[in-house]
């Protein structure tokens, strides 16, 4: 990473150090534009694989790819200098062995820049998390819905109900025991999300959890009012930018159509007949 990002950055340890105090604000982005607008008021900017869903119209995350989560890592780091960067790690690259969650999360480091990944899963990640650690890889665990295990999941359901959600505190703790900087907590009771919180040295960032969390985390397009497929009820949308930009489209199209765009204003005059003053004159 460049002195340029280093400057003035949050770090790993200044994220730990908020556990228990201000919260954490966090957004994904996946542009440089969204990145800069992102980063002047947010501690992490998460490249997330979302972006498949988000811009590239993929059904799921489990089709997003290496080549897809680097090419987006690097436009976010042209747009971050302050905030935390976090990449997700994509489906297939990192279950199959530590050895090959090393690999590719070097890769993501040196390719992007970031300062850290994200990955899915909780006891199962409990060796990976910790050899990822031991060799210098911060990593951000992410417990309760894991998108990436959907179809084992049966869907985007709720997680921890009832008596899973010992589950969900072993799957947090184990997680938090073998070195991870923090842990996203998706889509569980807000009871079982306070609680974990309570219990773990390490802050939770909570996504459709509880406002006990030690952060919060949204997908920049929802909450923008952008990406409308779909509207989990943990989304507040801030923004409706999706119909104001339907909204301009339309204006666009309807002036073309009749002529009325381009005008005067927005075309170049004829330099030729535009008379040359000497100079002294």
């Amino acid at each position: 990473m460049s002195a340029m990002h280093e400057t003035g950055a949050l770090n790993v340890p200044d994220v730990m150090a908020r556990k228990g105090g201000e919260p954490l604000v966090c957004l994904t982005a996946y542009t440089t534009p969204v990145a800069g607008l992102a980063d002047k008021h947010c501690d992490i900017v998460l490249v997330g694989d979302s972006v498949g869903m988000v811009l590239h119209g993929l059904s799921s995350t489990l089709d997003v790819s290496m080549d897809m989560m680097i090419l987006h890592g690097k436009a976010v780091r042209r747009g971050v200098k302050r905030a935390l960067m976090v990449v997700d790690m994509p489906f297939g690259s990192y279950e199959e062995s530590p050895s090959q969650a090393f690999r590719n999360a070097a890769r993501l480091m040196a390719e992007t820049g970031c300062t850290a990944v994200k990955l899915e899963g909780g006891e199962t990640m409990r060796e990976t998390v910790r050899f990822l650690t031991a060799r210098g890889i911060p990593v951000m665990g992410h417990v309760g819905l894991t998108p990436q295990a959907v179809n084992a999941l049966g869907g985007y359901k709720v997680q921890g109900r009832g008596e899973t959600g010992d589950a969900i505190r072993r799957d947090a703790g184990a997680v938090a025991e073998a070195g991870a900087f923090a842990i996203v907590l998706e889509k569980v009771p807000e009871s079982l999300a306070r609680s974990i919180t309570a219990e773990l040295a390490v802050p939770t960032i909570g996504i459709g959890a509880s406002p006990a969390c030690d952060g919060q985390i949204l997908v920049i397009d929802d909450m923008l009012g952008m990406f409308t497929d779909f509207k989990p009820k943990f989304v507040k949308r801030y923004a409706d930018l999706g119909a104001e930009a339907d909204t301009a489209i339309a204006a666009y199209a309807e002036e073309v159509r009749s002529r009325r765009f381009p005008d005067g204003a927005h075309v170049f005059g004829d330099a030729a007949k535009t008379p040359v003053r000497e100079p002294g004159k």
